[in-house]
């Protein structure tokens, strides 16, 4: 599997001998202004010129107040220990970098100063620090690299339409801008070229981007003409603060930055699409235009991503599944996939093999509602996060979800008697139907739906056995991922600034994954983990775990998630060892009831039903908070999931093996194909015993030549075409041509129908991707040349 993942690579993203031929930029420019009117504005919009004298006056006041700076000494470590000397307010990371090679910083894209903080490399540092020096390679330098595109996108649309930009960040596969243009008017396909063009005389420019700190005030003057910036700088910037824009020719953006030194970095770039969208993604809001692109540091890295695009877009996973009839979707269910037979095929095969890993790994299935009250959301904390992503539904003058997730039904499950240490850990396993009210417009097959299955479990533990607990699922996660020819990520991302709990317990759980991590890597060589400092959830700390498949492209799928909050807003706890046993009697009399409030007082219980408005009954509380029972402790939640969505998995499956699936999961593992039809019968008879034994087998009873049928079952990606004639119907044997083996596709020698059987069944029980039938013709030269 290796080898042909690395063979795909060079295929997809290498990049040829022969260079493509240059176009001629300027005839072609030339076309589309003549199609399209005129490149760009003439004269320019007002609201250029007003803004750059704007911001001139408050620029040339920032460099006074820098000048006034003390240039104290300061120290600059490297990432090799190295210190370099410098003095504040005038070393620039730049400096840095031509002190070492000129090549060196023509790489460098930003600088990332005490592990945490991007800077421009033309910016004076101002004191004393680690600094590293971040080129396109680093997924920080690329999201710069890409950011810094989108400005000068942005200033190409401004010079054509005259526009009112809103935002333009960078995103996985590049970067957009989204816009407002003169009269609602769209942006067409035919202004991709005079962009560009555009964007090449921005480059040429070599226009530096300047970074400058403004007040709200300043702000909203200098964006008073675009209601979007003036409502992003309302609502987001604190009266009486600061923040940042950048400058770029005759574009000022509201910006945090970094960004790169100027414009003449980004060599190669290229506008892959265009569509509409609304302002910070509100149906309710405007209808803005979107322009998505993609920029590379040389026009090397673009020609090979174009051609990863193209490999790409034969293996996506929609046209598969048209192909193959695997699933497809209905008008009056966006985003609900409807699976056809050949695709529940894969679908069952991939939760057989988790049910297994269930059983070998100690899990217990289970199933819960699909609705639930919203009380129970409301406890959980999910409906505050949520609810916008939540189908809520009125019920018996009640409001109730459609579930998104399992963790607040398993934690009642969990709490619904009591609980002993000695039942810890307990896995509990749901493949339940969820949904998710995502947007229309980011539907996408089965990447991106609203009804998805998981298969989500959620194990209840001692803070003891997270380690343990952790290094089972890598095991898991490695045995899993490894079988399929998918490699993985590990990213631990710990305490966010906001988060729920003691940091004592945070500590402590941090220091169990990291403990985990370390040993996981150490037994797999090649396997290592990154720090995602500050991303955890707000519950508990968490690993991150991103698949790469074939084309080296992540896809986010299996989580590991410590949960510290639900247990407590559950209030689950079990007895411990040490527990304090008490007459249960006097336990009862003294615990309050945990499935319902505690009933009022009498004179206030009409009072209490109703709310004083609409006469409707107030809304209970599902549960009681409760501090701990003496002799107790709470129990950590641990969130995981192998596949993540079965849906997402299978698309990306369907991408990762191009639709040649391995026959384990196949919907079409075997055809058998009569030489003529008078041994139609003798293919029904194998084709009997072959379901027998549970294989997905067809037979081809057309009347096509032999030639055509064995080319149709190869183009329906059979694993296996089992060819019967005279001989193999006389001497029960079948002649066997393997999909994924071309020297099998011209054999003479048949095997016998028990063998085959037989060969097949351990193929399909050990999950293999290898051919069980060697060549035999080959074999038997082999046994002729030794005697």
């Amino acid at each position: 599997m290796e080898k042909v993942t690395e063979a795909l690579q060079k295929t997809a993203i290498g990049g040829g001998d022969k260079k493509p031929k240059k176009e001629k930029k300027a005839s072609a420019a030339a076309a589309a202004a003549a199609d399209t009117g005129p490149l760009e504005l003439q004269p320019p919009p007002n609201f250029l010129q007003e803004r750059i004298e704007l911001f001139d006056r408050l620029y040339k006041e920032q460099q006074e107040e820098l000048a006034k700076k003390p240039r104290d000494e300061i120290l600059i470590t490297m990432p090799d220990g190295t210190v370099k000397p410098g003095k504040a307010y005038e070393t620039t990371p730049a400096e840095i970098a031509k002190g070492i090679s000129n090549s060196l910083y023509k790489r460098t894209v930003v600088a990332r100063v005490d592990g945490e903080q991007l800077w421009d490399i033309e910016r004076p540092l101002e004191k004393s620090c680690k600094l590293e020096l971040l080129d396109f390679n680093d997924d920080q330098g690329k999201f710069v690299f890409w950011h810094s595109s989108a400005h000068i996108l942005g200033e190409a649309c401004e010079r054509r339409f005259g526009c009112s930009l809103c935002i333009g960040p960078p995103v996985d596969n590049g970067f957009y801008y989204e816009m407002a243009l003169p009269g609602g008017a769209a942006v067409t396909s035919s202004d991709w070229a005079p962009l560009e063009s555009l964007v090449s005389k921005i480059v040429k420019e070599k226009q530096p981007f300047q970074r400058l700190e403004m007040s709200k005030e300043d702000l909203l003057k200098m964006f008073a003409y675009n209601p979007y910036k003036v409502h992003i700088i309302k609502d987001k910037i604190p009266d009486g603060t600061k923040t940042t824009v950048y400058r770029n020719g005759p574009l000022i953006d509201l910006c945090r930055g970094p960004h790169v030194p100027d414009t003449s970095r980004i060599e190669a770039f290229a506008i892959m699409k265009n569509s509409s969208s609304y302002f910070l993604g509100d149906a309710n809001n405007d209808s803005l235009q979107r322009i998505y692109g993609v920029s590379f540091p040389d026009k090397k890295q673009m020609a090979a991503h174009k051609k990863f695009l193209e490999e790409a877009a034969k293996r996506d996973h929609r046209l598969i599944g048209k192909q193959q009839e695997l699933f497809y979707f209905e008008e009056c269910s966006p985003g609900s996939a409807m699976w056809l037979p050949h695709g529940m095929r894969i679908n069952n095969a991939i939760m057989e093999y988790i049910r297994e890993e269930y059983w070998k790994r100690g899990y217990d299935e289970v199933m819960t509602p699909n609705m639930f009250n919203v009380s129970l959301w409301e406890q959980s904390g999910h409906l505050a996060h949520y609810k916008e992503d939540m189908f809520l539904l009125d019920v018996d003058k009640e409001q109730f979800g459609l579930k998104p997730m399992n963790c607040p039904a398993h934690a009642m499950m969990f709490r619904h008697r009591e609980r002993s240490h000695k039942e810890l850990p307990l896995r509990l396993a749901d493949f339940g139907v969820l949904h998710r009210n995502e947007a229309s417009g980011a539907l996408s097959g089965l990447t991106r739906v609203r009804r998805f299955q998981q298969d989500d479990a959620h194990i209840f533990c001692r803070e003891d056995q997270i380690k343990e607990e952790v290094a089972d699922l890598f095991d898991f996660m490695s045995s899993f991922y490894g079988m399929l020819g998918l490699t993985f990520k590990l990213k631990l991302s710990t305490r966010p600034d906001k988060f729920m709990g003691e940091v004592e317990t945070w500590n402590n759980a941090e220091a169990r994954l990291k403990e985990a991590l370390d040993e996981f890597s150490a037994a797999n060589a090649g396997v290592s983990w990154e720090l995602n400092p500050g991303d955890g959830a707000f519950y508990g700390p968490k690993v991150d775990i991103a698949v790469l498949d074939c084309l080296n492209r992540q896809w986010q799928c299996a989580t590991i998630q410590l949960d510290f909050q639900q247990p407590i807003n559950f209030s689950l706890e079990y007895q411990t060892a040490e527990g304090v046993h008490k007459d249960k009697t006097d336990a009862a009399a003294a615990a309050p009831v945990p499935d319902a409030a505690p009933a009022p007082a009498p004179d206030a219980a009409a009072d209490e039903k109703k709310d004083g408005k609409d006469g409707k009954e107030k809304k209970k509380p599902l549960l009681v908070k409760k501090p701990l029972s003496p002799g107790c402790a709470r129990p950590v939640m641990i969130h995981r999931a192998m596949a993540g969505s079965i849906e997402r998995f299978t698309a990306i499956l369907a991408e990762h093996f191009a639709g040649k699936w391995p026959f384990w999961m196949s919907p079409r593992q075997i055809i058998v194909i009569p030489v003529g039809m008078g041994f139609l019968g003798y293919a029904k008879e194998v084709a009997v015993l072959l379901k027998k034994e549970r294989f997905h087998v067809d037979v081809d009873s057309t009347g096509n030549t032999l030639q055509k049928k064995i080319r149709n079952g190869q183009l329906a990606q059979y694993n296996f075409c089992f060819v019967v004639g005279d001989d193999e119907m006389r001497n029960r044997k079948v002649n066997i041509r393997y999909r994924d083996d071309t020297s099998t596709q011209a054999r003479d020698v048949p095997f016998d129908l028990n063998e085959a059987i037989e060969k097949l069944r351990k193929l399909k029980a050990d999950r293999g991707m290898y051919n069980p039938f060697p060549h035999k013709k080959e074999e038997k030269a082999e046994k002729v040349d030794k005697a």
